[in-house]
């Protein structure tokens, strides 16, 4: 048995409570100072109000005051914040890393640079260790389709672990792997983690194509509209046509960046990238956000209806466009991805190009 701390009690992070339990792990999951509530009611009944589901029972839960206490003895680290909470893990949990032990990340995000290149979360936390551990704690990823409430749920569910040392990455392969958490390892940084952050931004690409199809069928008062943009809530005009394609040109475009960031474009077609994809479309908050767009609803009033709802979407499009524009890319070669920045940052109305789509 080995202890797994969880730091961030966001929806993803605590569902990896499930595998780590299954295993048999003493799994400590710890808040972040957003969490509070979150924590007190896991204390209190084992119950985690956002994914409204219980954990399992092996859990023990911290306040963000007992971070220290949480991370003795641990295993395995387990980085559960959302890519607004990198600095937080990166000024608080950092520097109480103990050297040799690996932390694993769910977060999903890339940094731009001012000379257009990308950088993944892992090497920007590993950029960030105290000079007394630097180099000295190996950093990973998880990345793939995964719906936290179907985790939990023992869905069969099939992900990469990414990172340097495959010594490594098999060893907390070991730790995780269940009949039902099948995991792929590779060392493949850029590709894995280039994938799955361009996932949320193409996910809102392909969601327009719901807001259109919709917006033919009638105007929506604004109670209707964020219940028809719940998760699992049907589209109430169903087309297909339009939605395969911007899937077809997202994953051309995520294979281009990808390799322009050095990872193998060929996983864009595979597990963390049209894999990711497909999941977000249907399950995820992005969709959201990309139907209320696609229905005509400006931006800022988008933001409004999906109030505290954290769109991750938004800042890897406007970070990617900004990256491109920066390493003077060919537009042409990406028009889902900065018709989409326009509509984000530049007020523009939806008008896909379909014409400069497939080449």
């Amino acid at each position: 048995m080995s202890i797994i701390t969880i730091v961030g009690a966001g929806m993803m992070g605590s569902a990896m409570s499930g595998p780590a339990a299954d295993n048999g792990h003493e799994v400590r999951l710890v808040g972040t100072p957003l969490d509070r509530e979150i924590i007190d009611s896991v204390r209190e009944s084992g119950f985690h109000p956002t994914l409204r589901k219980g954990l399992p029972s092996v859990v023990r839960a911290y306040q963000v005051e007992e971070l220290d206490r949480a991370l003795e003895g641990a295993d395995l680290v387990i980085g559960g914040v959302s890519s607004f909470g990198v600095d937080w893990f990166s000024e608080e949990v950092l520097p109480l890393l103990r050297p040799g032990i690996p932390v694993l990340s769910v977060t999903k995000g890339l940094r731009d640079n001012p000379d257009g290149t990308l950088t993944p979360f892992p090497y920007l936390l590993a950029s960030r260790l105290p000079e007394k551990t630097r180099g000295m704690i190996p950093f990973n990823a998880i990345g793939g389709p995964c719906i936290c409430f179907e985790l939990l749920d023992k869905r069969h569910t099939m992900v990469y672990f990414c990172g340097e040392d495959p010594t490594v990455l098999e060893t907390i392969r070991g730790m995780l792997a269940t009949g039902y958490y099948h995991i792929l390892t590779t060392t493949d940084v850029a590709g894995v983690e280039g994938c799955v952050a361009l996932k949320n931004a193409y996910a809102m690409g392909v969601s327009l194509a719901v807001g259109l199809a919709d917006r033919e069928v009638g105007d929506l008062d604004g109670e209707a509209a964020t219940a028809l943009c719940a998760p699992g809530a049907p589209d109430r005009n169903p087309v297909y046509n339009p939605q395969a394609a911007l899937f077809a040109q997202s994953c051309l475009e995520m294979r281009r960046i990808v390799e322009r960031m050095g990872g193998d474009g060929a996983l864009a077609g595979g597990v963390p990238g049209a894999g990711d994809l497909y999941v977000t479309i249907f399950g995820g908050r992005t969709r959201r956000l990309g139907t209320l767009l696609g229905r005509g609803i400006p931006f800022a009033e988008a933001e409004k209806i999906l109030k505290g709802v954290t769109l991750e979407s938004v800042a890897i499009i406007t970070r990617v466009a900004r990256a491109l524009r920066a390493g003077g890319v060919n537009r042409v070669e990406f028009p889902l991805l900065f018709h989409m920045d326009a509509i984000l940052n530049g007020g523009a109305e939806v008008d896909l190009p379909w014409d400069q789509f497939g080449c």
